[in-house]
């Protein structure tokens, strides 16, 4: 099994950093199957290594809009769903990305989740606020459970 962590976003908008966050806590990966990456704002950097053989892909990043800020959310992407076909080589939306990846030939990975936080501010400036601060072990906890999940899954 094959899974790639990818935290995006951007570190100088304050939560929008929340991705990069995580996985730089995240601990090794206990799977030479896992990769963690910190893609930052780089979107097309992820859709070209997506056009690899993956069999998941968890994706951790902020969470924009309405919601509790801090709250950490698991949220499944259908990966035949269309998203728009557009190719926007400095966009990091998460839709714009899987549409890039399908503009490119590729597919998402049948496993596509993504981890996120609600935000509470992402006013220029580096640094996460205490509220979705608090919320990076808790999100590391959650993606070490759905990568155990995915692998115990595997074996069966």
């Amino acid at each position: 099994m094959r899974v790639l962590v990818a935290g995006i976003g951007n570190i100088f908008l304050g939560d929008d950093g929340f991705g990069p966050a995580v996985v730089r806590a995240l601990p090794p990966p206990d799977s030479p199957g896992v990769r963690v990456t910190d893609y930052g704002i780089r979107g097309m950097h992820l859709a070209y290594d997506l056009l690899g053989d993956w069999d998941a892909l968890l994706l951790v990043d902020a969470l924009p809009g309405g919601g509790e800020p801090g709250r950490v959310e698991v949220l499944h992407v259908d990966p035949d769903a269309e998203s728009g076909s557009y190719l926007d080589a400095h966009a990091m939306d998460p839709q714009a990305m899987f549409a890039t990846v399908r503009a490119l030939g590729g597919t998402l990975p049948a496993t596509t989740l993504v981890i996120g936080c609600r935000v509470e501010s992402v006013a220029e400036g580096i640094g996460l606020t205490d509220t979705v601060a608090a919320a990076v072990p808790v999100t590391v906890t959650t993606v070490a459970s759905i990568l155990d999940d995915l692998f115990d899954r595997q074996e069966v």
